[in-house]
């Protein structure tokens, strides 16, 4: 079988059923920070009404939304202007096919050929080592573990906190 295409997108608010499925998979759920049973109006809000210096990108693969980025960045925070915040999650029926590489890709270029970021930092769940291993592929490095940071399925869990550095572009 080929390899899935992906194209990548800027979302809109008309996307707020297919983030909803995303974040209803419970792979992808298991390894962000959002809580199950999503509403679709909360993520239509979400992206009808978006934070300053956020970007959320698409992968779809024909017309079907797949996974979803965010890259935040800190437009009024004079000394954090050079930091870009990832968070990423794929359904899980697509996970281990391209989807999460191509996203990270898109990102990296916007980060670097658009917004003269230097540092993007990351947390990713220390047990979730398909993730780890995208993230190593793409530069990021771990700068440490932040115990106990988020409570998951009845306990609390570890986190690597992971940064991609480059030269700054005067």
């Amino acid at each position: 079988m080929d390899k899935p295409v992906f194209t990548i997108r800027r979302a809109e608010p008309s996307d707020a059923e297919a983030m909803r499925q995303i974040f209803s998979s419970p792979n992808a759920i298991r390894g962000t920070l959002q809580l199950p049973y999503p509403s679709t109006e909360n993520w239509r809000k979400r992206l009808a009404e978006p934070v300053d210096g956020s970007f959320n990108l698409l992968a779809c693969a024909e017309n079907e939304v797949v996974g979803q980025l965010g890259l935040f960045t800190f437009p009024n925070h004079p000394r954090r202007r050079h930091v870009g915040q990832i968070g990423m999650a794929v359904r899980d029926d697509w996970q281990g096919k391209g989807a999460g590489s191509a996203l990270m890709q898109a990102a990296i270029d916007l980060a670097d050929k658009w917004l003269n970021l230097s540092r993007l930092e990351l947390e990713v769940y220390t047990d979730n080592e398909p993730a780890i291993s995208l993230y190593k592929k793409f530069g990021f490095v771990t700068e440490g573990t932040l115990q106990r940071f988020a409570y998951r399925d009845g306990q609390f869990v570890d986190v690597y906190a992971m940064a991609r550095l480059r030269e700054a572009n005067n």
